[in-house]
């Protein structure tokens, strides 16, 4: 294993993890949440486990980023921030 290639991955993660819970627009937190995902399935894959990352790469980055984004685009705002 490459350990530098492993902290990099893992310090995206933790960027993307702040960034999702810290962005103010829904949009933009859902779409950091499937960036999270997605980096959290190269870690898996990265340390050997497949099966798990073929998991988050379909549930975690694909349809759970899909149904966040639609249910964005399906509300609608009270006021301007």
């Amino acid at each position: 294993m490459i350990w530098q290639l492993d902290l990099i991955i893992l310090l995206i993660v933790i960027i993307c993890g702040i960034a999702a819970i810290s962005i103010r627009d829904l949009l933009g937190a859902a779409i950091m949440f499937g960036a999270y995902s997605f980096m959290m399935c190269l870690l898996w894959s990265i340390m050997g486990a497949v099966d798990v990352s073929f998991t988050e790469a379909s549930v975690g980055a694909g349809v759970s980023t899909v149904f966040f984004v639609a249910a964005v685009f399906r509300t609608t705002r009270r006021t301007r921030d």
